[in-house]
């Protein structure tokens, strides 16, 4: 359900943007933090996708009524008060022995799967993708992503050798396991599409049985880009890696670069000191070629 949809529900199709009072605001962020996560049970909403979900987009419809159809609202809401307050994302880096570790537990039917999700960066629910999401003549996979927007990833020979392997284990899905019971309707060794839920419990199970603690799935996605980062130093490169909408998302992973920046101020000052001692030696010499010519002369 998009943002239209969403205040729509709450507020009905005949509320006017100038009868939203500060309280109604109120009202609508208590609503939504009622919801739930889609398949996740009974977790709540972070406040990031409250604020992005309902807060953000009335605050947008207000100032496309004023700057576009010119409209004053004498009491528009304060936004300051309404959006909640979201914790700033950890960027969690896989250590290298953590990354051994992962891999000596990895099933082999979920291999290709994980590996995929390493190489790319993409959300778990991405990393799910069809044989029609795989285009090889123009070397592209495209599938829908966050907020229904679509998500471009090159299809690079390392990609292409994780999925070439795979045709022919299913007419739809990329990756699929290996049924290992008798199920209603499946046979033992059969293969079947990985799902979401399957997904997250395999990657509970494997990080268990890796001992790998206080790493999500999502940190996954941190450590391609903290990776990426620090390989090219290309911020808006990484942005685009990660399909994101605003560069300002990205920026969580500027700190990658402080020792690149240190680098380089360390090499700036070895430089002057350099320059101002063949500075010193250049004038050293003038001295001595100038009284040498005195004594000649």
């Amino acid at each position: 359900m998009n943002a239209l949809d969403l205040l729509t529900k709450h507020f009905g199709p005949n509320k006017r943007l100038d009868e939203i009072t500060d309280a109604d605001v109120a009202g609508l962020v208590a609503w939504r933090r009622g919801h739930t996560v889609k398949g996740r049970g009974k977790k709540a909403l972070a406040p990031a996708t409250v604020n992005r979900s309902v807060v953000e987009p009335l605050r947008k419809l207000f100032i496309r009524a004023r700057v576009v159809w010119r409209y004053q609202f004498p009491r528009e809401p304060l936004w300051r008060t309404h959006r909640l307050k979201e914790p700033q994302e950890r960027v969690r880096e896989l250590h290298a022995s953590e990354a051994e570790a992962l891999n000596g537990a990895l099933r082999p039917d979920f291999e290709p799967w994980f590996k995929f999700a390493s190489a790319t960066g993409l959300r778990l629910a991405e990393t799910l993708i069809a044989w029609d999401c795989v285009n090889w003549e123009a070397r592209t996979i495209v599938t829908v992503g966050k907020g229904g927007r679509t998500v471009a990833t090159p299809l690079t020979d390392a990609l292409a050798g994780i999925l070439e392997p795979l045709r022919g284990h299913h007419p739809e899905a990329v990756f699929t396991y290996v049924c290992r019971r008798p199920t209603a309707g499946h046979k033992k060794g059969e293969r079947l599409p990985i799902t979401y839920m399957g997904a997250r419990s395999e990657w509970q199970a494997m990080r268990k049985r890796a001992g790998v603690k206080g790493f999500r799935f999502h940190d996954v996605r941190h450590d391609f880009a903290t990776k990426l980062l620090r390989r090219t130093g290309n911020l808006k490169l990484v942005s685009r890696a990660l399909n994101h909408s605003d560069v300002k998302t990205t920026m969580r992973y500027a700190h990658v670069m402080h020792g690149e920046v240190a680098e380089a101020l360390q090499d700036l000052s070895l430089s002057r000191q350099k320059s101002h001692e063949k500075s010193h030696a250049t004038m050293a010499e003038t001295a001595q070629i100038i009284e040498i010519n005195s004594k000649i002369g």
